[in-house]
Protein backbone atom coordinates (compact mmCIF):
# COMPACT_ATOMS: atom_id res chain seq x y z
CA UNK A 1 0.00 0.00 0.00
CA UNK A 2 1.58 3.24 -0.94
CA UNK A 3 1.41 6.24 1.33
CA UNK A 4 -0.10 9.72 -0.30
CA UNK A 5 1.03 12.65 1.07
CA UNK A 6 -0.28 16.16 0.82
CA UNK A 7 2.61 17.54 -1.63
CA UNK A 8 3.12 15.58 -5.16
CA UNK A 9 5.59 12.19 -5.61
CA UNK A 10 8.85 11.62 -4.41
CA UNK A 11 10.38 12.63 -7.82
CA UNK A 12 8.79 15.61 -8.18
CA UNK A 13 9.76 17.28 -4.83
CA UNK A 14 13.46 15.90 -5.49
CA UNK A 15 13.46 17.69 -8.84
CA UNK A 16 12.33 21.24 -7.41
CA UNK A 17 14.80 20.79 -4.38
CA UNK A 18 17.61 20.01 -6.40
CA UNK A 19 16.85 22.97 -8.90
CA UNK A 20 16.51 25.58 -6.01
CA UNK A 21 19.18 24.25 -4.26
CA UNK A 22 21.37 24.86 -7.69
CA UNK A 23 20.28 27.91 -8.15
CA UNK A 24 20.32 29.67 -5.13
CA UNK A 25 23.40 27.75 -3.62
CA UNK A 26 25.38 25.34 -6.16
CA UNK A 27 25.59 28.25 -8.86
CA UNK A 28 26.76 31.05 -7.01
CA UNK A 29 29.37 28.89 -5.11
CA UNK A 30 30.78 27.22 -8.62
CA UNK A 31 31.14 31.01 -9.94
CA UNK A 32 33.17 32.05 -6.69
CA UNK A 33 35.24 28.79 -7.11
CA UNK A 34 35.76 29.09 -10.81
CA UNK A 35 36.76 32.91 -10.66
CA UNK A 36 39.37 32.18 -7.99
CA UNK A 37 40.93 29.66 -9.97
CA UNK A 38 42.10 32.04 -12.81
CA UNK A 39 44.70 32.63 -10.20
CA UNK A 40 45.93 29.65 -10.65
CA UNK A 41 47.58 27.85 -7.46
CA UNK A 42 50.80 30.58 -6.81
CA UNK A 43 48.51 33.12 -7.11
CA UNK A 44 45.78 31.71 -4.97
CA UNK A 45 48.37 31.05 -1.99
CA UNK A 46 49.76 34.45 -2.41
CA UNK A 47 46.21 36.30 -2.07
CA UNK A 48 45.48 33.78 0.95
CA UNK A 49 48.76 33.62 2.74
CA UNK A 50 49.94 37.60 2.23
CA UNK A 51 50.92 38.71 5.64
CA UNK A 52 47.90 41.23 5.79
CA UNK A 53 45.08 38.80 5.22
CA UNK A 54 46.47 36.41 7.96
CA UNK A 55 46.15 38.92 10.01
CA UNK A 56 42.89 39.46 9.05
CA UNK A 57 42.50 35.59 9.68
CA UNK A 58 43.85 35.85 12.99
CA UNK A 59 41.81 38.66 13.76
CA UNK A 60 38.51 37.12 12.44
CA UNK A 61 39.09 33.53 13.92
CA UNK A 62 39.85 34.70 17.14
CA UNK A 63 37.86 37.35 18.00
CA UNK A 64 34.68 34.63 16.73
CA UNK A 65 36.13 31.86 19.02
CA UNK A 66 36.29 34.26 22.39
CA UNK A 67 32.75 35.68 21.76
CA UNK A 68 31.81 32.13 21.05
CA UNK A 69 33.19 30.92 24.22
CA UNK A 70 32.15 34.18 26.22
CA UNK A 71 28.29 33.20 24.63
CA UNK A 72 28.97 29.25 26.06
CA UNK A 73 29.02 30.72 29.56
CA UNK A 74 27.06 33.67 29.55
CA UNK A 75 24.23 32.65 27.40
CA UNK A 76 23.74 29.15 29.67
CA UNK A 77 23.65 31.71 32.48
CA UNK A 78 20.74 33.75 31.00
CA UNK A 79 18.80 30.57 29.51
CA UNK A 80 19.33 29.45 33.17
CA UNK A 81 17.33 32.47 34.89
CA UNK A 82 14.98 32.09 31.92
CA UNK A 83 13.79 28.65 32.93
CA UNK A 84 14.07 28.47 36.45
CA UNK A 85 12.85 32.00 37.61
CA UNK A 86 10.07 34.43 37.78
CA UNK A 87 10.44 37.46 37.90
CA UNK A 88 9.15 41.06 36.95
CA UNK A 89 9.75 41.55 33.31
CA UNK A 90 10.89 38.49 32.75
CA UNK A 91 9.05 38.51 29.28
CA UNK A 92 10.87 41.72 28.34
CA UNK A 93 14.24 40.17 28.87
CA UNK A 94 13.16 37.07 27.27
CA UNK A 95 12.55 39.11 24.38
CA UNK A 96 15.26 41.48 24.15
CA UNK A 97 17.42 38.30 23.79
CA UNK A 98 16.35 38.34 20.12
CA UNK A 99 17.18 41.56 19.65
CA UNK A 100 20.19 40.85 17.93
CA UNK A 101 18.07 39.02 14.97
CA UNK A 102 15.97 41.89 14.67
CA UNK A 103 18.34 44.53 14.35
CA UNK A 104 19.90 45.55 11.67
CA UNK A 105 24.17 44.83 12.23
CA UNK A 106 25.06 48.21 10.91
CA UNK A 107 22.36 49.94 13.76
CA UNK A 108 24.02 47.58 16.05
CA UNK A 109 27.62 48.71 15.14
CA UNK A 110 26.69 52.17 15.18
CA UNK A 111 25.30 52.13 18.60
CA UNK A 112 27.77 49.64 20.27
CA UNK A 113 30.76 52.12 18.53
CA UNK A 114 28.65 55.27 20.13
CA UNK A 115 28.47 53.48 23.71
CA UNK A 116 31.80 52.34 23.64
CA UNK A 117 34.06 55.33 22.40
CA UNK A 118 36.38 57.08 24.56
CA UNK A 119 33.13 59.62 24.92
CA UNK A 120 30.21 57.08 25.52
CA UNK A 121 28.15 56.45 27.70
CA UNK A 122 30.02 53.24 29.32
CA UNK A 123 33.69 53.45 27.16
CA UNK A 124 34.36 57.03 29.39
CA UNK A 125 34.38 54.93 32.69
CA UNK A 126 37.03 52.83 31.42
CA UNK A 127 39.01 55.60 29.34
CA UNK A 128 40.62 56.67 32.43
CA UNK A 129 41.64 53.28 33.31
CA UNK A 130 43.54 52.87 30.20
CA UNK A 131 41.23 50.30 28.51
CA UNK A 132 40.27 51.04 25.06
CA UNK A 133 36.73 49.74 23.70
CA UNK A 134 36.06 50.87 20.46
CA UNK A 135 37.92 50.75 17.73
CA UNK A 136 39.96 47.98 18.66
CA UNK A 137 39.87 44.36 18.36
CA UNK A 138 38.36 43.91 22.08
CA UNK A 139 35.72 46.18 20.31
CA UNK A 140 35.26 43.33 17.48
CA UNK A 141 35.18 40.97 20.38
CA UNK A 142 32.34 42.94 21.86
CA UNK A 143 30.28 42.76 18.44
CA UNK A 144 30.54 39.41 18.05
CA UNK A 145 29.89 38.27 21.39
CA UNK A 146 26.26 40.61 20.72
CA UNK A 147 25.20 39.27 17.29
CA UNK A 148 25.91 35.46 18.99
CA UNK A 149 24.34 35.39 22.21
CA UNK A 150 20.98 34.60 21.39
CA UNK A 151 22.28 31.20 19.13
CA UNK A 152 23.22 29.28 22.49
CA UNK A 153 20.00 30.77 24.67
CA UNK A 154 17.76 29.62 22.11
CA UNK A 155 19.93 26.33 21.54
CA UNK A 156 20.04 25.27 25.69
CA UNK A 157 16.90 26.65 26.51
CA UNK A 158 14.30 24.06 25.66
CA UNK A 159 16.71 21.56 27.23
CA UNK A 160 16.49 23.32 30.40
CA UNK A 161 12.21 23.41 30.08
CA UNK A 162 12.42 19.45 29.60
CA UNK A 163 14.97 18.51 32.01
CA UNK A 164 13.56 16.74 34.93
CA UNK A 165 13.91 18.17 38.13
CA UNK A 166 13.41 14.92 39.86
CA UNK A 167 17.17 14.10 38.99
CA UNK A 168 18.60 16.62 40.89
CA UNK A 169 16.04 15.71 43.98
CA UNK A 170 17.79 12.50 43.89
CA UNK A 171 21.01 13.45 43.10
CA UNK A 172 20.31 15.91 45.97
CA UNK A 173 18.98 12.88 48.61
CA UNK A 174 22.45 10.95 47.77
CA UNK A 175 24.20 13.52 48.91
CA UNK A 176 25.46 15.60 46.08
CA UNK A 177 25.84 18.90 46.93
CA UNK A 178 24.48 21.74 44.59
CA UNK A 179 28.23 21.87 42.50
CA UNK A 180 28.49 18.11 42.08
CA UNK A 181 24.88 18.23 40.89
CA UNK A 182 25.05 20.47 38.06
CA UNK A 183 28.57 18.94 36.95
CA UNK A 184 27.33 15.26 37.21
CA UNK A 185 23.95 15.74 36.25
CA UNK A 186 22.56 18.89 34.50
CA UNK A 187 25.57 19.39 32.33
CA UNK A 188 25.67 16.05 30.89
CA UNK A 189 22.53 16.37 29.31
CA UNK A 190 23.16 20.42 28.53
CA UNK A 191 26.72 19.32 26.79
CA UNK A 192 25.47 18.46 23.48
CA UNK A 193 23.27 21.63 23.40
CA UNK A 194 25.86 23.57 24.50
CA UNK A 195 28.07 22.76 22.13
CA UNK A 196 25.69 23.34 19.40
CA UNK A 197 24.92 26.65 20.35
CA UNK A 198 28.88 27.32 20.49
CA UNK A 199 29.05 26.24 16.92
CA UNK A 200 26.17 28.04 15.39
CA UNK A 201 27.58 31.25 17.54
CA UNK A 202 31.13 31.12 16.23
CA UNK A 203 29.63 30.28 12.77
CA UNK A 204 27.73 33.40 12.84
CA UNK A 205 30.58 35.60 14.42
CA UNK A 206 33.50 34.27 11.32
CA UNK A 207 30.84 35.63 8.59
CA UNK A 208 29.70 38.65 10.50
CA UNK A 209 30.60 42.27 8.68
CA UNK A 210 28.14 45.24 9.81
CA UNK A 211 28.41 45.23 13.65
CA UNK A 212 31.75 44.93 13.45
CA UNK A 213 32.84 47.74 10.84
CA UNK A 214 31.38 50.53 12.69
CA UNK A 215 33.32 49.32 16.01
CA UNK A 216 36.44 47.63 15.05
CA UNK A 217 38.23 51.53 13.39
CA UNK A 218 39.41 48.98 10.18
CA UNK A 219 42.98 49.45 10.85
CA UNK A 220 45.34 47.28 8.58
CA UNK A 221 47.14 44.89 10.89
CA UNK A 222 45.44 45.71 14.43
CA UNK A 223 41.79 45.63 14.23
CA UNK A 224 41.06 44.92 10.00
CA UNK A 225 38.34 41.59 9.70
CA UNK A 226 38.69 39.27 6.40
CA UNK A 227 34.97 40.12 4.99
CA UNK A 228 36.09 44.01 5.24
CA UNK A 229 39.38 42.83 3.20
CA UNK A 230 37.38 41.29 0.19
CA UNK A 231 34.97 43.95 0.04
CA UNK A 232 38.29 46.36 -0.06
CA UNK A 233 39.09 43.75 -3.10
CA UNK A 234 36.22 44.26 -4.98
CA UNK A 235 35.82 47.95 -4.45
CA UNK A 236 39.35 47.57 -5.84
CA UNK A 237 38.26 45.51 -9.11
CA UNK A 238 40.01 42.56 -7.78
CA UNK A 239 37.74 39.90 -8.06
CA UNK A 240 39.35 37.10 -8.67
CA UNK A 241 41.74 38.18 -5.19
CA UNK A 242 38.36 38.53 -3.70
CA UNK A 243 36.59 35.30 -4.69
CA UNK A 244 40.34 33.66 -3.38
CA UNK A 245 39.56 35.19 -0.10
CA UNK A 246 35.88 34.00 -0.14
CA UNK A 247 36.50 30.57 -0.75
CA UNK A 248 39.27 30.33 1.75
CA UNK A 249 36.39 31.28 4.01
CA UNK A 250 34.12 28.75 2.42
CA UNK A 251 36.28 26.06 3.28
CA UNK A 252 36.17 27.42 7.31
CA UNK A 253 32.37 27.61 6.53
CA UNK A 254 32.00 23.84 4.69
CA UNK A 255 34.14 22.66 8.35
CA UNK A 256 32.03 24.39 10.58
CA UNK A 257 29.04 23.07 9.11
CA UNK A 258 29.65 19.89 9.16
CA UNK A 259 30.94 20.19 12.44
CA UNK A 260 27.31 22.23 13.39
CA UNK A 261 25.69 18.91 12.19
CA UNK A 262 27.87 16.32 14.01
CA UNK A 263 27.14 17.84 16.87
CA UNK A 264 23.42 18.16 16.24
CA UNK A 265 23.37 14.34 15.87
CA UNK A 266 25.34 13.53 18.59
CA UNK A 267 22.94 15.85 20.99
CA UNK A 268 20.09 13.67 19.35
CA UNK A 269 21.18 10.36 20.09
CA UNK A 270 22.10 11.44 23.66
CA UNK A 271 18.64 12.73 24.57
CA UNK A 272 17.02 9.23 22.44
Amino acid sequence: MKRHGVLPGFSITLGFTLTYLSLIVLVPLSATILKSVTLGWDGFWAVIAAPRVLASYKLTFGAALAGACINAVFGLLVAWVLVRYDFFGKKLVDAFVDLPFALPTAVAGIALATLYSSKGWIGQIFTPLGIKIAYTPLGVILALTFIGLPFVVRTVQPILEDFETELEEAAASLGANRWQTFQKVILPTLLPALLTGFALAFARAVGEYGSVIFVAGNIPMVSEITPLLIITKLEQYDYAGATALAVSMLIVSFGLLLAINGLQRWSQLRRA
